[in-house]
């Protein structure tokens, strides 16, 4: 949608529209439009973000109301208008009070992650029930045909966010219930998030926004990055990783490796392309967004990538699940068991095993409906707890070894070696099927055969050696730009050059994605123009 004609002209008209209108209706400007794109997207889709909305919203105010109730108690008590308590009552009140606002969030947290589970995981449930009643003879359950609103992940986690943040009193409740549906609704973070909090975006969602020219520079300059990305280097890749990930009993061995690492550019400039045109969109119109990416490529083991990527998703999984199991009355149970039966050595293990592999659980399942997310999530999860038990053998390593730990080719040998890591687990999702991974990955190191890979194969895969050279020119650049932001941000350089090296670079930049963009079907090599975009 980012991608189309009609997109670029709603942005151009609401551009011209937020900036002269008068700025106290900037952020009505930003609903309407928000809801008026979601009603493009779907014609019944507002409904399903419009009942998060509002019932958020309304837990969020009972919730603040209760808070004010204890208040107020208190002030009574300290101004002598009611007699002093003892403590038991006074803790009694304070018991009964709390239970009615724990009784609101659950029953929000139900009705929201409920209209999620229904329409994301209903059909998931039904296959796995008949996959059962097929072993059995019985007569399998229909599916559901449920429609899937755009985002709803994303815009449901961010409300849930919310709803936790104001129940532990991280947050004041919005009170203007517009202004609240704004910021569930922005439509740049509805498609693939970030996922943000709403400390974090009320402080520039809400204000009065005057044309500033270089934060609309800035902008600008991050959608045209997020563009070339995206049009330039993930769709002209996804061809050749779409014929091999479907015929993967003939692209098998060396081409499990070709299309490993294909799927991680593909990935990589996809995702993060399209978070740059959203937080370019958002940087427009002088609102903010957390950045979601940091050089995910760069990191040295698994645990620091997921410092790096998504990073909005793991640290509200982190804060709202993670955190919130860890000291949850049944895993005080279990380790109160084990620090018994095993001792305490067991039972801090037991707490961080457990929460981690939920939070990996449930991070997978967030991803989609199919056991593949799942065993992308655990792997995940075993992985870094395993690399955390060897920490004390990486420690007498690097000890042993202190020089090899700060050379730079054992730094870009730990780089490598993580993302060939992460590329094998996302094999998960690449075919879509646990079987046909791990055949694949299996295969990958029994079948190899780099003979088998001729410059025919390689052209077969929907890629003309000028698609080559592009993406190679466009991996290329983009991984400069990412060593070039090591040290500050790469933009914040680029603003320092003279005017005419910063104008030639992003007028080339703006040539290759109208030249070189990949546009759709019809793709004319000799032009680098798709005909239908």
């Amino acid at each position: 949608m980012f991608t189309s004609y009609g997109f670029v002209g709603f942005i151009l008209l609401l551009f011209f529209l937020y900036y002269i209108i008068p700025k106290r209706f900037q952020w009505v400007l930003l609903l309407l439009a928000s809801f008026g794109f979601y009603f493009t997207a779907g014609t019944y889709y507002p409904l399903f973000i419009l009942a998060t909305s509002l019932s958020v919203y309304a837990a969020g105010r009972k919730m603040g109301s209760y808070d004010r109730e204890l208040e107020l108690y208190g002030q009574k008590i300290k101004n002598g208008d009611i007699p002093r308590p003892s403590r038991e009552e006074k803790k009694a009140y304070k018991k009964q009070i709390n239970q009615k606002k724990k009784r609101w969030m659950l029953l929000c947290l139900i009705f929201n992650i409920g209209i999620l589970a229904v329409l994301k995981y209903t059909n998931f449930a039904i296959d796995n029930i008949n996959f059962l009643l097929e072993r059995t003879g019985a007569h399998p359950f229909p599916y559901a045909d449920f429609i899937l609103p755009m985002g709803i992940s994303f815009y449901t986690f961010q409300a849930v966010g919310y709803l936790l943040d104001v129940y532990w009193n991280r947050c004041e409740p919005q009170k203007h219930v517009f202004r609240f549906m704004l910021f569930v609704s922005f439509f740049p973070q509805l498609i693939q998030g970030p996922i943000s909090r709403y400390d974090d975006l009320k402080d520039t969602l809400y204000q009065k926004h005057s044309f500033d020219w270089k934060m609309v520079r800035f902008g600008l300059e991050r959608m045209l990055w997020g563009y070339f990305k995206k049009l330039v280097v993930a769709d002209r890749i996804s061809a050749a990783v779409g014929i091999l990930m479907e015929d993967p009993d003939y692209y098998t061995g060396a081409f499990v490796l070709i299309g490993m690492l294909f799927y991680a550019v593909q990935l990589y400039a996809d995702f993060t392309g399209g978070i740059d045109i959203t937080i370019g969109i958002a940087q427009v119109f002088g609102i903010h967004l957390e950045e979601n990416f940091i050089r995910p490529f760069f990191s040295k083991n698994i645990a620091e990538y997921w410092r790096r990527w998504h990073i909005t998703m793991g640290t509200w999984f982190r804060d709202y699940v993670f955190y919130p199991f860890s000291i949850s009355r049944p895993l005080k149970t279990i380790t109160s068991f084990c620090k018994r039966k095993f001792g305490m050595s067991v039972a801090k293990r037991a707490a961080v095993y457990i929460s981690t592999m939920i939070v990996w659980l449930a991070t997978g399942i967030w991803h989609g409906a199919d056991w593949h997310f799942v065993a992308w999530g655990l792997t995940n999860g075993m992985i870094i707890l395993i690399s955390g038990e060897l920490s004390p053998l990486y420690e007498r390593f690097h000890t042993r070894f202190p020089r090899l730990e700060r050379s730079a080719f054992y730094r870009a040998f730990q780089v490598l070696r993580t993302f060939l890591l992460m590329s094998c687990i996302r094999l998960f999702d690449n075919y879509g099927s646990v079987r046909t991974s791990i055949r694949q990955f299996i295969h990958m190191f029994t079948r190899f055969d780099i003979d088998a890979v001729t410059k025919q194969e390689l052209l077969d895969l929907g890629l003309t050696v000028s698609d080559y050279a592009i993406l190679g020119l466009g991996v290329l650049t983009m991984f400069s730009v990412s060593m070039a932001g090591r040290n500050g941000r790469a933009r914040e350089k680029v603003a320092k050059w003279p005017y005419a090296l910063k104008f030639t670079a992003y007028l080339l930049l703006l040539f290759a994605v109208l030249l070189l963009g990949n546009y759709g079907i019809g793709f004319d090599a000799k032009q680098f123009i798709y005909n239908q975009f």
